[in-house]
């Protein structure tokens, strides 16, 4: 599995990577731009990303955006929906809105922080990325 975990903290991206780099590959985008930047760099090279964590709440792009982005990407390159990246929103936000738009542009799944690593496991396996 190839992961990209956007996250501008630099506590929880280490944290991310080091757990999701026990079921593959894993690289670090700081904020939104970066992860627009590194997932058409993946599908350029043809090892497109199987999932990515996605902060909502970064400089430059937020995820949001980014997440928008990466969707009109794989509808612009004619990605069915069944082969698209997975997409799992991060966010210390309680707020409601800000993931019903994040599920309304396409993520999968959410992740409340701190992140609690037995419910990460258990959408990993909801998704079939494990």
């Amino acid at each position: 599995m190839r992961v990209l975990v956007a996250e501008d903290d630099i506590v929880s991206r280490k944290f991310l990577c080091k757990f999701l780099s026990r079921y593959g590959e894993c690289d670090q985008a700081v904020d939104g731009m970066e992860a627009i930047d590194a997932y058409i760099a993946a599908v350029k090279d043809q090892k497109p990303y199987d999932l990515i964590c996605l902060d909502i709440m970064m400089p430059k792009v937020d995820g949001i955006k980014a997440l928008k982005t990466i969707r009109d990407l794989e509808k612009q390159n004619n990605i069915p929906k069944d082969k698209r990246v997975k997409v799992i929103v991060t966010t210390a936000l309680a707020e409601t809105a800000c993931v019903k738009n994040a599920f309304s542009l396409g993520c999968e799944a959410y992740a409340p922080k701190p992140i609690d690593t037995r419910k990460l496991t258990e959408i990993l396996v909801e998704l079939d990325l494990i």
